[in-house]
């Protein structure tokens, strides 16, 4: 890939990135800034893969569910780093599945990682604003001219579910009450 289509990409996942942060502040599930760990973007880094086979394979039908998984993800793993990573650190992408594979991989987590009734008030206002942040992808991805299903498209998907990861992970850091300490 060259220079100026990296720094195109860049660009991009720079902005995206900020306006995700902008919208779930308003939601009241970040301060602003983006929480992380190096053990949570590792997991990115392993699970990445194995996600994009699920979220491409679901894009065309389904592209909001392709980008908010990724946040239920991140939010997974988040939770599995602050209870036990010595426990959790080996855990594999498919442990993450619903009982329905990738297609309940949001109930799972809500329900069987975070520990919320599906029909309770932090499971309706999680979906909800991951929801919203999936369409805001969405709208910046089509904003920005990016022709569907071109090598370019597939390059910002990949840029967009790794995002979205982190923004899931870094919501879930906030909810547990972790705040950004400059050293």
């Amino acid at each position: 890939m060259d220079d100026n289509r990296t720094a195109i990409y860049d660009a991009f996942e720079v902005k995206l990135r900020q306006e995700l942060i902008k919208l779930c502040t308003e939601f009241e599930m970040m301060n602003g800034k983006l929480l992380h760990s190096d053990d949570i973007d590792a997991k990115w880094d392993e699970f990445g893969r194995d996600y994009m086979i699920d979220a491409v394979h679901e894009f065309n039908s389904y592209p909001e569910v392709s980008l908010a998984w990724a946040a239920f993800l991140g939010m997974g793993v988040a939770r599995h780093w602050d209870e036990d990573w010595r426990k959790h650190s080996s855990d594999t992408y498919a442990s993450y599945y619903g009982r329905r594979g990738f297609d309940d991989m949001d109930e799972h987590i809500l329900r069987d990682v975070l520990g919320y009734a599906l029909d309770s008030k932090n499971a309706s206002d999680i979906s909800s604003m991951l929801s919203r942040c999936a369409t805001l992808v969405l709208t910046l991805i089509r904003r920005e001219g990016f022709e569907s299903q071109s090598i370019e498209a597939y390059y910002v998907l990949i840029r967009s579910v790794k995002v979205m990861y982190q923004i899931g992970a870094s919501v879930e850091l906030y909810r547990l009450g972790y705040s950004f300490q400059p050293l």
